[in-house]
């Protein structure tokens, strides 16, 4: 009985893994400037430098801009994986305490 729980929370763990690995999130920072592409298993995709919309001889002003558009992505791409996670953990959850799957975030 146990070895199938086990198993099938194995596999749904595993899903849970891929799909957060191909959920893209973005984020942008200076009204499109610098934009940010993450996944939800919290990795950076791509940066992007619209330098029509920047100084690039302001140094700190790209790095600033930078700073702003990867934490912004990578805090959309925790909430999106927060959300996934509390919705395998209502899956797995035994009739009638699918409301404990709160507990671990994601509400």
């Amino acid at each position: 009985m146990f070895d199938n729980l086990f198993g099938n929370l194995q596999r749904q763990q595993e899903e849970l893994k891929q799909k957060l690995a191909e959920t893209i999130v973005e984020a942008e920072a200076g009204e499109g400037a610098v934009t940010v592409t993450a996944n939800c298993d919290m990795q950076l995709e791509n940066i992007k430098i619209d330098a029509s919309k920047l100084d690039l001889t302001d140094a700190e002003q790209v790095e600033d801009l930078v700073l702003v558009a990867v934490n912004e992505a990578l805090e959309k791409a925790r909430q999106k994986a927060a959300v996934e996670t509390n919705k395998l953990l209502q899956g797995i959850m035994p009739p009638g305490m699918g409301d404990l799957g709160g507990m671990f975030g994601g509400r």
